[in-house]
């Protein structure tokens, strides 16, 4: 391919160059193998060509693909909207029309035990990735105030889940989001309703409801795009997709699985008769424990009343009265006992000191003689305290006497 003219504001290429240059460069790309859902099939009679829309299952993306029509008649399954199918073909841009499309030589419609291969082998993917963790799954709302519910438009799916939820609890609330739910549109729609149900703040779980179908039905609940999406939302999210053998990825990472829509009506909001009943049961629980708690106290409050002590009050002190006076005679009888032993004691203790004392020794004879010197007395006990001419007192046993001493004389002994 020539370079061709330099390109400026001076120079610009005419459009005519620039058709030219884009059908060059998609001209070597080559042939390619494309996989998509089959959006619209355009299959007149008595045309060459017939024109299809592909679309990307996890994307709102499609291309424009045109084939013989005998491509189309001849495919081993039959094709509708919706059919996966990988196709073989070179893409071409049509400069007069400015439009590109792909040029389809063969076509291959993606079997079930494809799609089934496929899907084990994201599953395993996203269970090595931990997204099927039990730890990362949010406990649901006692009683939520809203639910949201992302289901197809006039489905049974939607009748089943609002007609058993207002049944057991007519106050519920939805924020309801229809969608598709099968086919080339079904991920972007459910995505885009996830998005808008998680970012209400009102919303306090959002359940994902289906009815039945084959595996090509189901196909977009085992998308990857939507499986990471329910595990990055922040509400809840109960997935009740199919009936009870089917078991697409969304049941997986979802919060919780439900077999069928109506098993999720019935796992996000309580049965009012069945709680009322259970009110109904504890009140008549704690009544009869109360009635129980008050016959107790009574017997036992009877059973104290019966009591001798309680029955007759004024026995035990009048029992009381009689043990204390006799107490309070014996503690006197024993201090009356105690105070004349000291009594005797003192006494004779007495009798004791007067024999020994002084005026017992004088009333026999002696005699206490003093020594006077002006006001001050002392007792003479030696000759040496008496020298003659000292003035001394005689104490005897009836009286004193004022003497002088003439002269000492000392005894044998001295």
């Amino acid at each position: 391919m020539t370079s061709g003219p330099a390109n400026s504001a001076e120079q610009p290429w005419p459009v005519r160059t620039v058709s030219m240059k884009v059908a060059q460069w998609i001209d070597k790309l080559g042939s390619v193998w494309v996989e998509g859902q089959i959006t619209q099939i355009s299959l007149r009679p008595g045309t060459r060509t017939a024109f299809l829309v592909l679309r990307d299952p996890s994307a709102d993306m499609s291309l424009a693909v045109t084939c013989d029509p005998e491509l189309v008649r001849s495919a081993p399954v039959p094709l509708r909207e919706g059919t996966r199918v990988v196709v073989f073909g070179k893409l071409q841009f049509y400069p007069a029309r400015g439009s590109l499309s792909l040029r389809v030589l063969e076509i291959r419609a993606v079997g079930v035990g494809e799609l089934l291969a496929r899907i084990e082998r994201l599953r395993a993917l996203l269970d090595a990735e931990g997204l099927f963790d039990p730890r990362l799954k949010r406990p649901l709302p006692f009683l939520p105030g809203t639910v949201g519910l992302i289901t197809g438009r006039g489905g049974a799916a939607e009748h089943d889940v609002l007609t058993v939820a207002r049944n057991r609890w007519p106050a519920v609330r939805f924020e309801i989001r229809n969608t598709a739910v099968q086919g080339a549109a079904a991920v972007p729609q459910i995505l885009k309703a996830l998005a808008e149900l998680d970012a209400d703040p009102a919303v306090e779980v959002i359940v994902l409801a289906r009815g039945g179908g084959s595996v090509e039905d189901l196909l977009p609940f085992s998308d990857e795009a939507l499986c990471r999406a329910i595990v990055a939302a922040t509400t809840p999210v109960v997935s009740a997709i199919g009936h009870e053998p089917d078991s697409p990825l969304s049941d997986y990472v979802a919060d919780l699985r439900a077999a069928t829509p109506t098993d999720a009506a019935k796992r996000i909001v309580p049965d009012a008769a069945a709680e009322l009943a259970g009110v109904r049961e504890l009140r008549e629980r704690a009544a009869g424990a109360l009635r129980g708690w008050v016959h107790r106290e009574e017997r036992a409050l009877a059973q104290l009343r019966s009591r001798p002590v309680l029955a007759d009050p004024l026995r035990e002190i009048e029992r009381r009265a009689d043990e204390i006076e006799r107490l309070r005679g014996a503690t006197r009888r024993c201090a009356e006992h105690r105070v004349s032993g000291e009594r005797t004691t003192l006494r004779h203790l007495r009798e004791k000191l007067v024999a020994v004392g002084p005026a017992a020794t004088m009333a026999r004879g002696y005699a206490v003689v003093q020594r006077v010197n002006g006001r001050e007395r002392h007792v003479v006990r030696t000759v040496d305290e008496a020298q003659a001419g000292s003035q001394l007192r005689i104490r005897v046993a009836d009286g004193a006497i004022s003497a002088a001493a003439l002269g000492t004389e000392r005894t044998g002994g001295a």
